[in-house]
């Protein structure tokens, strides 16, 4: 394959774009900041849940793959020719060393530990010797793969309380399930009756495909799967969508039963608290670089 770098300011990205993808047969492209690793670098986009800054960088590098070196230099030639295509420049054009891209790929998932027995594995990894709990789980489309802060923070909750706790978790719920990993967790930690639910039929099919990868049985749909009172209620997913969701999450929770809510920035703790408090008590149980895990107990009705 051949690579051919393109600069560009911010009005071009999109018809450039979509000139070599649609009209020029190149295979793909992406777009980078121009100025990144210099002093007028500038970042696009804001914290999770809010709106990007700015539509775009005021230069940007286009990298489109060709299959072959003539089709490269015709897409070149071609765009430079265009007169609404003022202001855009070639910078290289080059081959593409080949790669063993699974194996690329593969090397960049580790296993995870979530606690000392309690790991999360890619099925090309061998299981380490201390694990005596394991998820085994691939990237894929779903999110949750256990690197990040806020699905580490939840398995771990569920591995520390599961001694205590597990024996009353007749029902679970994880809501916003994306790649199943939260229910899986539970399920190896004595969770019985687990519902994975989401809006997203493509989290639906990876938790039913990676429950089944890990011998756990769980009942996977979308959100009006979920009904009545679970003792464990988890939901890892952002803090807008949280504050929205409190009264039918809280609704879920049975009495003495526990609420784990993940997706939360640090700076977002008293507007959750706010939001739950008609229902449940939230506390930050954990924090992980920048993220907090929060938990509430729901109280019986004295």
């Amino acid at each position: 394959m051949f690579e051919l770098l393109l600069t560009a300011p911010q009005s071009l990205v999109e018809p450039v774009s979509e000139a070599l993808m649609n009209e020029l047969e190149a295979l793909s492209v992406s777009v980078e900041d121009a100025d990144a690793d210099t002093e007028a670098e500038h970042a696009l986009f804001g914290e999770p849940g809010m709106p990007p800054p700015r539509a775009g960088w005021d230069r940007s590098t286009l990298k489109a793959l060709f299959q072959t070196e003539a089709q490269a230099e015709e897409a070149a030639t071609l765009l430079l020719a265009q007169d609404w295509a003022q202001g855009l420049g070639v910078q290289a054009l080059s081959a593409v060393v080949e790669q063993d891209w699974v194996r690329l790929t593969q090397s960049q998932f580790s296993p995870v530990a979530i606690t000392p027995e309690f790991w999360i594995v890619p099925t090309w990894h061998e299981v380490p010797e201390a694990a005596r709990a394991v998820i085994r789980l691939d990237p894929g489309l779903a999110f949750g793969t256990g690197t990040h802060p806020t699905t580490r923070m939840c398995l771990n909750w569920i591995a520390q309380q599961a001694p205590v706790l597990s024996s009353s978790w007749n029902r679970v719920l994880d809501y916003g399930c994306g790649s199943g990993i939260l229910a899986i967790g539970a399920g190896l930690h004595g969770g019985q009756h687990i519902d994975a639910v989401d809006i997203d039929p493509a989290a639906v099919e990876s938790s039913a495909l990676n429950a089944q990868a890990n011998g756990v049985t769980l009942n996977v749909g979308l959100p009006d799967l979920a009904q009545g009172e679970y003792p464990l209620v988890l939901a890892n997913i952002l803090a807008i969508p949280l504050k929205l969701l409190a009264p039918v999450l809280c609704g879920h929770v049975a009495e003495g039963g526990h609420l784990v809510l993940a997706g939360i920035l640090e700076r977002q703790a008293a507007e959750l608290q706010q939001a739950y408090a008609p229902w449940i008590a939230l506390e930050v149980s954990n924090t992980d670089d920048g993220w907090i895990l929060m938990t509430g107990q729901r109280l019986a009705k004295g």
